[in-house]
């Protein structure tokens, strides 16, 4: 493999989970909603799989917060991979997490360029859209919790544009529906 193919494959992937009605918070921002409607039936080796290959996470500041105080207070998840958090508030970068102010597109466009395995997109919404309407997304993979939230955050909203994709996979794991798409 030259160094060419492997900027070629290091893909962009918006892993995410959303409501059944799109949204990916509810009003205020809160995400307990997520475990309501688990059912534990099989082991879900959903997110193990798609993360064993990502050696990059980008995301904004607002999940950055409730990754690091709600979700997993006590150990940051993504210790093993280098971190790019969205932010204008100024914060000290450490070893595996830059803090920065520029634009998402950029920083995509860049890691692109260098050799790496896959580029994780945690989220929130404002991180996701300028992705998406740049079509720098290759593959979407969407965790469907059956709730309806009726109000929120929604997980794309006011796209600018027409971005066809293909449907790569559907299943269900403890009630939960994962869709892939890839971009054409």
């Amino acid at each position: 493999m030259g160094k060419e193919d492997l900027y070629t494959t290091r893909k962009v992937i918006l892993y995410i989970a959303t409501s059944l009605d799109g949204f990916i918070a509810d009003s205020k921002g809160g995400i307990d909603w997520l475990h309501a409607n688990a059912i534990e039936r099989e082991t879900d080796t959903s997110y193990e799989d798609f993360y064993s290959n990502v050696d990059t996470v980008i995301m904004g500041r607002t999940t950055y917060d409730q990754v690091t105080e709600v979700l997993s207070p006590n150990e940051y998840p993504y210790a093993d991979s280098q971190s790019y958090v969205l932010t204008s508030r100024q914060t000290d970068n450490t070893k595996d997490i830059t803090f920065t102010n520029k634009s998402v597109v950029d920083i995509v466009t860049d890691l692109k360029k260098q050799p790496g395995r896959d580029i994780f997109i945690v989220g929130g919404a404002s991180i996701i859209k300028p992705l998406v309407e740049e079509n720098l997304i290759d593959e979407y993979q969407l965790a469907i919790i059956p709730t309806l939230l009726g109000e929120g955050i929604p997980l794309l909203s006011d796209i600018k544009g027409n971005l066809k994709l293909t449907a790569t996979q559907a299943k269900v794991v403890n009630n939960i529906v994962y869709h892939t798409y890839v971009k054409n």
